[in-house]
């Protein structure tokens, strides 16, 4: 396929990926020119894909704990209201809808 030319634009360059773990944690994936030296907004240092690709696994992982903890705490808590529901003679169908719980009780 031909290149389109426009008068006065100079072509920009290739790109190149690189990435970044910034020293709070914080994986970055950044495209510059090649042949640039980049500046990093933080302090960091470059990573191979490879590196990059671990540090945004390792977040999602903690993300993926972090809300199946919380989905556990909201299934006891939904439990504990229902049986305290019960306990104060809600029947059932009612202390299940105002608890929210679903499972065995």
């Amino acid at each position: 396929m031909d290149t389109m030319v426009i008068a006065g634009v100079r072509p920009v360059g290739e790109s190149v990926d690189l990435y970044v773990i910034y020293d709070d944690g914080t994986p970055a994936h950044m495209q510059v020119l090649a042949g640039m030296e980049p500046v990093l907004s933080r302090p960091g240092r470059f990573v191979s894909l490879e590196e990059y690709g671990e540090r945004r696994q390792e977040l999602q992982d903690g993300i993926t704990a972090h809300i199946a903890s919380l989905e556990k705490a909201d299934e006891i808590r939904q439990e504990n209201d229902f049986e305290a529901l019960i306990a104060l003679g809600v029947p059932e169908d009612s202390a299940r809808r105002m608890s929210g719980y679903t499972g065995q009780g």
